[in-house]
């Protein structure tokens, strides 16, 4: 018997192996059935919503996003093995963490309410990785049930909210074992990334899940991504926000 993808993905992150071969059948039929496995994958291996990644390849374009397994979210300054992503790719964002929790809700917050609920600002470092080995030659709804390629996400100090932040093109610096890896102008392809926020909101609470005060919500990149050749450490400064840094063995 065939084992289903959720559970092929779900051994394939605990083990740190990844998938050589995806039949026609496993590929998910829609997006509903992508997010689906996404939450059969944390159900899986027994983890807990530490946080979730969100984001849009424009300003007006689609969003979509993943919730992240607790145990992959981590405090600024972590050591994580090399070995235990394949690829390796990093990015350095802004996070969002609420002031409230929104419950769980039939009828959909607005707008309006969700950004007055932000509470906090703090840089990340996402570790992106994929379970398949063809990666990134893979169906992306295959990789959208794949947690949207995640792997790790180390997460800097927060700070209180404001709204002035320069959000759309923030000052920043991302760099590793002291050289700058930004190769393009800084900016996020969804654009303001609170736009973001709504979505995710509603796509967590509609499901039945308490979006919370202690949920980290990454929201895209400003770097691009970069992929590490060797061990060393990459750090990242976004004016306003707490440094973040990750070092790599």
């Amino acid at each position: 018997m065939t084992q289903s993808l959720s559970q092929r993905l779900a051994d394939a992150r605990r083990d740190h192996v990844s998938l050589d071969t995806l039949s026609p059948e496993q590929i998910p039929a829609d997006a509903s059935a992508a997010y689906a496995i996404q939450y059969e994958i944390l159900s899986l291996n027994g983890a807990g919503i530490g946080g979730w990644k969100i984001g849009a390849k424009g300003a007006s374009g689609p969003i979509q996003g993943a919730p992240l397994p607790d145990v992959d979210l981590h405090a600024d300054g972590a050591r994580l093995s090399r070995e235990g992503y394949a690829p390796l790719g990093l990015e350095l964002e802004i996070a969002f963490r609420f002031g409230r929790s929104f419950e769980p809700s039939s009828t959909p917050y607005g707008e309006d309410e969700v950004k007055a609920g932000i509470g906090y600002l703090g840089a990340t470092i996402e570790v992106v990785a994929s379970r398949y080995a063809a990666w990134p030659d893979v169906d992306k709804l295959a990789q959208l049930a794949d947690l949207q390629n995640h792997g790790a996400l180390v997460v800097g100090e927060f700070t209180r909210y404001h709204e002035d932040f320069p959000f759309v093109a923030p000052s920043l610096r991302f760099s590793f074992d002291g050289n700058d890896v930004v190769e393009s102008t800084p900016a996020n392809p969804a654009g303001d990334p609170r736009r973001l926020l709504t979505w995710l909101v509603n796509h967590a609470t509609s499901r039945g899940i308490t979006v919370t005060p202690e949920m980290v919500v990454t929201a895209g990149s400003y770097t691009g991504m970069f992929f590490p050749r060797h061990a060393g450490t990459a750090s990242g400064r976004i004016e306003g926000l707490a440094p973040v840094s990750l070092t790599l063995y």
